[in-house]
């Protein structure tokens, strides 16, 4: 018998367990993979230690700042160096602005927006700041809002390759960021509800890591849990849930565990297999977001040519333009001043994204990400390689259809009073701000 069963040791079952725990309860954690951490995972590329999935978090939010403060890793967080980032377009590449939020700029005749979009393009989304503010103010999703707002060139040439690279989904695709729709009604326009949000956003980045890299957060977690007595099974699959009394019983490979109370932090098709067979999370299968592979290929060069970025800190990539593969390229070692001092000079860590929405699982070799590489960089890499990494996220990205927040609280209404809960990416959204609150909600909401 344990208190509660955690079915999953990703970031978010292993926050949730650390809270139950801390509040006096016995958890078992359950992990069908070989380690914990989900996509929030470090690899040794040349003898470097770099983060295999996730790398930074949002700073909009002190969630998982006090997250990290509270294992101890306060004083290791870090910010991009500013360089900016860059786009590469149908017809060149150009810096990405820097007044917007997911692409939408706040200052539309701006000079980086008008060298994105052309003047007529800008002219066009210009016209935002003159249209009456009921234009758009009930748009469900993302793309007809800044279609309506702004035109199709800030949609395809800024907001679809950000938001691909960010949700791998394309702008019609993705509900409206919260707070847009407010500020549209109470500035009258969408520029100036961008402006609005971006001055009501903490200083500074807006995004952190830490020092080490991101992966150091699951380590933390891990090693806090086992001082809690928290036991992790890796290996181990829940395969079943029986009701039993007042509580119930989980099948696992290993055996059943009797236990009061469950959370799934799994991803929502393996959710909902559980909950189904016991009557449960008979909602829209439309609960489920869709899934979108990720294949991450890291690659170390020697390539003294690097050390001046040329592209700042990354290039995104429009849907359409020509000779490139991937859809985002970070150039690591420009991006995090700690990379850059552990390879040493000359020495450079860029890393690729490939996986477009509703493309299928991606097929990648290290020439393509070779090819790709020196055409976002403007430098020809070509022999300059001496060692890279394919990653494969199955669920790294799960893209949510318009609508999905309310399907979540359907299927949450529904689970409440049963002893079972529900949390991780699919439900909470991308990010690690979301996943790490959500994670903390659920847990509360089974005390």
């Amino acid at each position: 018998m344990t208190d509660v069963v955690v079915v999953g040791a990703g970031v978010a079952g292993l926050v949730a367990a650390r809270n139950l725990a801390r509040a006096g309860r016995r958890v078992t954690v359950l992990e069908e993979g070989a380690a914990p951490g989900g996509s929030v995972a470090g690899h040794t590329v040349d003898g470097l230690r770099l983060d295999a999935g996730a790398e930074s978090y949002a700073t909009r939010s002190d969630v998982v700042a006090q997250l990290v403060a509270e294992l101890g890793l306060a004083d290791d967080v870090v910010t991009p160096v500013p360089e900016g980032a860059w786009v590469h377009l149908p017809d060149g590449t150009v810096p990405l602005p820097r007044t917007g939020v997911l692409g939408i700029p706040g200052r539309p005749w701006a000079a980086d927006v008008r060298r994105a979009v052309g003047p007529v393009g800008a002219l066009r989304a210009s016209v935002d700041r003159v249209l009456p503010a009921r234009v758009g103010a009930h748009a469900g999703d993302l793309g007809s809002l800044v279609r309506t707002r702004m035109g199709r060139r800030v949609l395809d040439r800024l907001v679809a390759p950000v938001v691909e690279g960010v949700h791998a989904a394309h702008p019609d695709q993705v509900e409206v960021l919260p707070g847009l729709l407010p500020g549209l009604r109470r500035t009258g326009s969408l520029a100036g509800a961008v402006a609005g949000m971006r001055a009501a956003a903490p200083a500074g980045s807006a995004v952190a890591g830490l020092r080490g890299g991101l992966h150091r957060l699951v380590e933390a977690l891990v090693a806090d849990l086992a001082a809690l007595d928290v036991e992790v099974r890796t290996g181990d699959a829940a395969t079943r849930l029986e009701r039993a009394g007042h509580g119930w019983r989980v099948h696992t490979a290993d055996g059943p565990l009797g236990t009061g109370r469950v959370l799934l932090a799994v991803p929502g098709h393996v959710a909902l297999a559980l909950l189904r067979p016991v009557g449960l999370g008979d909602t829209d299968d439309d609960v489920v977001p869709v899934p979108a592979p990720v294949v991450l290929v890291t690659l170390v060069l020697d390539a003294p040519e690097l050390d001046r970025a040329p592209r700042g800190t990354g290039v995104l990539v429009a849907t359409g333009a020509p000779g490139v593969t991937a859809k985002a390229l970070t150039h690591v070692t420009a991006k995090w001043a700690w990379v850059r001092d552990v390879a040493g000079p000359g020495r450079h860590v860029v890393r690729l994204s490939y996986g477009r929405p509703g493309d299928g699982p991606p097929e990648v070799d290290v020439t393509t990400a070779l090819s790709d590489a020196s055409t976002l960089l403007g430098v020809p890499l070509e022999g300059r390689l001496r060692a890279h990494a394919v990653t494969t996220w199955a669920t790294g990205l799960p893209r949510p259809r318009p609508g999905h927040s309310a399907r979540i609280a359907t299927l949450r209404k529904d689970l409440a009073g049963t002893g079972l809960a529900v949390c991780g990416s699919w439900a909470a959204g991308t990010g690690l701000v979301a996943v790490v609150g959500d994670a903390r909600t659920a847990a509360v909401s089974l005390l």
